[in-house]
């Protein structure tokens, strides 16, 4: 989920993406104003941004233009992006570099725990690119990753953000192992609009990996998100929905698809604000803890206030049964 950084492909941007760089321009859509936000200006935003700078670490908040990144980095509430900044994928909708990606840092577990304490986080989100390219698609650094946090700072909750571990065996389950509080992995789209959206990827691929989640630790959360504007329907969206919960997902969140340059996939439509509270409404009823759906939802956005609500629901749920 990305948002619009020029009308026109730089050179730069063309290094960034070149496999995208030879595609013709898509059309771009004017944004509503519920879209917009403001150029980040504050000192929390400049302190965050130094301590990022200083560590040499990467964050899908940038690589991924989020359109948050003011917001979130003013409350030091930075998404740390394991294993580089270059993707082996080439998704449609994505901001981030792709190529040959250079070796793993290995102190980079560190570092980022190192951040984490610095800080002052109580909850941290942690990401990373596809590393296809690895045994194990990078599953052993999201095991240090976690180890580190823990270690450094044992108080704080931990949210993974993971890719797909695509024919890489026994890789999700290392991870699932190393007992993240929230286990998130992101669907996208409908099935439909895999071939184009999201081509390295497969759709039951994807939930079949959440669901190990929960078969493996049922009392690990699980997350998944949906972007929206690319030309689903609300009955696809909805399936999808009853496909998560099957699986057992508890945390759904639901934003608008921006398009990061014409050279990606097109924005077909902006979904209204009323739109999307009319999904959190069945997604509600259809057994979600938590649900995040606003037209600027992005997977890692009010993590960790979402975080702490979600175990409430839990727990209320939990006394519920108890009294039935």
């Amino acid at each position: 989920m990305t948002v619009l950084i020029d009308k026109k492909l730089r050179p730069s941007q063309a290094l960034r993406h070149p496999e995208k760089a030879n595609k013709p321009d898509t059309d771009v859509l004017r944004k509503p104003a519920w879209i917009r936000v403001k150029a980040p200006t504050s000192k929390g935003f400049a302190k965050t941004r130094k301590i990022v700078r200083d560590k040499g670490l990467v964050t899908v908040c940038q690589e991924a233009a989020c359109p948050n990144i003011g917001e979130c980095w003013e409350k030091a509430h930075a998404t740390f992006m394991l294993l580089g900044d270059t993707c082996t994928r080439a998704c449609a909708f994505c901001n981030i570099k792709t190529g040959l990606p250079g070796p793993v840092n290995p102190a980079e577990a560190g570092e980022i725990a190192n951040a984490v304490v610095e800080m002052g986080l109580k909850h941290v989100v942690i990401t990373s690119v596809d590393r296809d390219d690895l045994v194990d698609g990078g599953a052993a650094h999201f095991v240090d990753t976690i180890k580190a946090i823990r270690e450094k700072s044992p108080a704080t909750t931990i949210e993974i953000l993971t890719p797909d571990f695509l024919r890489q065996s026994g890789a999700a389950e290392i991870v699932i192992d190393a007992k993240p509080d929230v286990f998130n992995h992101n669907l996208e789209t409908v099935p439909r609009l895999y071939l184009s959206i999201r081509p390295g990827a497969r759709y039951y691929h994807s939930l079949r990996l959440l669901e190990r989640v929960k078969e493996r630790d049922p009392d690990q959360f699980t997350k998944s998100g949906l972007m929206v504007g690319l030309g689903e329907s609300k009955q696809e969206i909805m399936q999808v929905m009853d496909d998560m919960r099957v699986a057992g997902v508890e945390f759904l969140t639901i934003g608008q698809y921006l398009q990061p340059t014409r050279k990606h996939a097109a924005v077909k439509r902006f979904v209204t604000p009323d739109e999307f509270k009319a999904y959190e409404t069945i997604a509600r009823a259809k057994g979600f803890l938590m649900v995040s759906a606003t037209p600027l939802t992005r997977s890692s956005y009010h993590a960790d206030a979402d975080f702490a609500k979600l175990r409430t629901a839990r727990q209320e749920k939990n006394l519920a049964n108890k009294r039935h």
